[in-house]
């Protein structure tokens, strides 16, 4: 097919503004998927993204269209998630198309990551359309929607489409604008065959199957494959097309996007954002890639069973295959046994894999409180990072310890401003500026640390503004803390699995309602028990388990007080001699409630 009748285009938006839903409506409008067949939300594949209602991986598909100018074109469309925390996702797509659909909702206007996303697209040097979606909702708000477009994006309101995924509405004049606005395939005419790879995934009965955009050139079956950033040769066994489903073709040429499978068995051998060209005519030059990821969020993963420690190995090394956003290594702890510390981009992030190694593996595990990574100077003039509270060195030898920072975009309704700020100021973070978006929202420009908004903020954010806020947020700098590493001592021992790293500030907060909870959870013992919470070899809380007592005196009826009085003076002796000498084992349920509770 003539590359110039070629359109590759992306979907972007915020979470719900119905990315999926219009992607569906174009499928069944091209008749890409029959209508027997279509599912709702059929680009979603995985069982956790139809529950949650969320896309976590980007989906591509190609569609052909005959237009009104009486040509056929070949339309390759990519369904991104709208999640902060796969951004890395919708960054990657971007790099594959030549132009993106711009969705915001009809009744809720432009939210936090729709300026984001934006903002992704504009540096990618798209052609940004923008799609008015949900116009038939009765909360629709179309002038204020071309006003935001306007004043917060600075793209012409002429220019948005009136659309409506659910009932199908200005599908066709989506085509016939991607078809007029969105140019050709960028850098064809390159003399030799460039193809980027922009995902993978690992089949167990045909080894790698890489997700590619053909550049320049073109490759079929039977060609020979040099991965540029490695030098790994390989042959191609077969290349096809999405439909949603791989269906084989036989040529993938300038313009196509695609996946091949070669004979690679490891996905450690494809890199994302890897130029592929013919061994026989390789070319010179790579294409662009995407700048290296790095996980901000880190916790430990535990089998719940100690058996199941290599089921959980095995999982891990599946789901890396397929992700290189998540990032893994071997730790071992006293109280949970052997384990893994693994990194994730963000929250949601850690909650989706952690749900898929159960699904998909049957695994049940427990995780650590989630961390960041900190950087540490100690005196020498020495500097590296830590992300396990367990290997921070001894707070005398620290002369300093930074943490990371975050550039948080918060859109709130002008009512939940001062309970916002609260919030912010609660939770150490600092108010830049506030910009007024319309007559009902304001944009708070916030700078926080990393480690405050990991648990609750945005079930906080969520609350306060009764579900209308929205945040969106990028990795700032790092400062310098008044950080320390809080210990948990049960009965003079200290609990790795519980160690963690706060503002001094917060410590005498978090240690009391840390012993707190331990010392209600943990059964009760022969004798009194202290659940303490330390810093450095201060004691800053302190708690009792509950203690066993047997009543000695039960077969002393009647005589003298002394008798009895003997009695419990040698049940007192003997528990004296028992704490001396006795240990506490917690059992593993008290680790799961502390833990899931936190």
């Amino acid at each position: 097919m003539d590359v110039s009748l070629t359109r590759n285009f992306c979907i972007i938006a915020h979470v719900d503004h119905g990315k999926t839903t219009l992607s569906d409506r174009l499928l069944e409008f091209t008749n890409t998927v029959s209508q027997r067949v279509l599912t709702e939300q059929h680009l979603d594949s995985m069982d956790l993204e139809k529950e949650r209602g969320i896309t976590i991986k980007m989906h591509p598909v190609s569609m052909t269209y005959p237009a009104k100018d009486g040509k056929v074109y070949k339309l390759n469309l990519m369904d991104t998630p709208g999640h902060v925390d796969f951004s890395y996702e919708v960054s990657r797509s971007l790099a594959a198309c030549e132009g993106a659909l711009l969705l915001i909702d009809a009744a809720q206007g432009v939210e936090a990551q729709t300026v984001a996303n934006a903002h992704l697209a504009f540096g990618q040097k798209l052609k940004v359309i923008p799609v008015i979606n949900k116009i038939d909702l009765p909360s629709a708000n179309l002038e204020l929607c071309t006003k935001q477009l306007e004043d917060i994006l600075t793209i012409p309101g002429e220019e948005a489409i009136l659309a409506s995924g659910k009932s199908g509405i200005g599908i066709e004049d989506i085509l016939e604008a991607v078809i007029a606005r969105v140019p050709p395939p960028r850098d064809w005419q390159y003399p030799q065959t460039r193809i980027l790879v922009f995902d993978s995934f690992y089949d167990s009965y045909r080894g790698v199957i890489i997700h590619a955009r053909v550049f320049s050139g073109a490759i079929k079956a039977g060609d020979g494959m040099l991965l540029m950033g490695n030098g790994i040769k390989s042959e191609v066994k077969e290349v096809g097309i999405f439909t949603p489903k791989m269906e084989p073709c036989p040529m993938l040429e300038a313009g196509d996007v695609g996946y091949l499978v070669s004979n690679i068995k490891s996905t450690e051998d494809v890199k994302i954002g890897d130029t592929i060209t013919l061994s026989q005519k390789p070319a010179k030059d790579m294409l662009e890639g995407y700048k290296e990821v790095h996980p901000m969020v880190y916790c430990g993963l535990y089998p719940l069973e100690t058996q199941d420690y290599e089921k959980l190995k095995y999982a891990i090394a599946r789901l890396r295959l397929n992700d290189s956003a998540f990032v893994y290594q071997q730790e071992s702890s006293v109280a949970l046994g052997f384990g893994f510390r693994c990194g994730f981009l963000g929250l949601l992030h850690m909650e989706v894999m952690q749900e898929r190694i159960r699904r998909e593996y049957d695994v049940e595990i427990i995780s650590t409180y989630p961390s960041v990574v900190y950087k540490v100077k100690v005196h020498g003039g020495t500097e590296f990072d830590v992300d396990n509270p367990v290997n921070l060195p001894d707070p005398s030898s620290i002369e300093m310890i930074s943490e990371p920072t975050i550039k948080a975009s918060i859109h709130i309704p002008n009512e939940f401003l001062g309970d916002m700020l609260s919030l912010v100021m609660e939770k150490r973070g600092t108010c830049d500026h506030t910009d007024t978006l319309d007559a009902t929202r304001v944009m708070l420009t916030c700078t926080l640390p990393l480690n405050e908004i990991l648990v609750d903020f945005n079930d906080r954010l969520k609350s306060i503004t009764r579900g209308y806020g929205s945040m969106d947020y990028e990795l700032g700098e790092y400062r310098p803390s008044d950080l320390v590493k809080m210990d948990i001592m049960v009965n003079g021992d200290p609990v790795d699995a519980f160690s963690s790293i706060v503002h001094r500030t917060k410590a005498e907060g978090q240690g009391r309602q840390l012993c707190e909870k331990l010392a209600d959870i943990i059964p009760p013992q022969m004798f009194k028990i202290a659940v303490q919470a330390a810093i450095g070899g201060k004691i800053i809380a302190r708690d009792n388990v509950r203690e066993m007592r047997k009543d000695v005196t039960a077969k002393c009826y009647g005589g003298d007080i002394s008798r009895k009085r003997k009695l419990l003076d040698k049940q007192k002796e003997g528990k004296k001699k028992m704490k001396l000498i006795g240990k506490v084992s917690i059992p593993p349920d008290a680790f799961i409630k502390v833990l899931k509770n936190d």
